[in-house]
């Protein structure tokens, strides 16, 4: 499977914020569109960084309270791995565990066209097991 056709089922939207944005804005649109990751974006189509969950709380762990004023640029990460429309979900798959992330833009060409979480591959992973189970079993029976 592609990730065009992970996208398809999914939907293509991507949570977006701006690197200048406050980490309590990035952190209420996390809530809002209950994610775990923001693509930082100046003009919601490019990739200029990427700010998670996970940013924040090891942040907050080591700045304390103040970091919410702070912007997303204090934390996010600027070297994001992004894949493309036509990368395989095994090779996501690799990717995410070699470099260890759990959320990664898809780009085509340089325009952002959605994002794919370690959920998203586990799923399609699993919805080609279940597919293959099923053709074998119904090979299995088939007089």
């Amino acid at each position: 499977m592609h990730i065009r056709q992970l996208l398809r089922r999914k939907g293509a939207d991507v949570a977006t914020v701006e690197a200048s944005a406050s980490i309590r804005t990035a952190l209420a649109l996390l809530a809002e569109h209950r994610v775990g990751a923001l693509v930082v974006s100046a003009d919601g189509r490019s990739v200029d960084g990427i700010v998670s969950e996970r940013d924040v709380v090891r942040a907050l762990h080591e700045r304390g309270a103040a970091l919410l004023a702070e912007p997303v640029s204090s934390v996010m990460t600027a070297d994001v791995h992004t894949c493309r429309p036509d990368a395989g979900v095994e090779e996501l798959a690799r990717t995410m565990t070699d470099h260890r992330v759990r959320h990664v833009p898809v780009v085509d060409g340089e325009a952002l066209v959605g994002i794919v979480s370690i959920g998203d591959v586990v799923k399609a992973r699993l919805d080609e097991l279940e597919s293959e189970r099923a053709q074998l079993v119904d090979y299995i029976q088939t007089p």
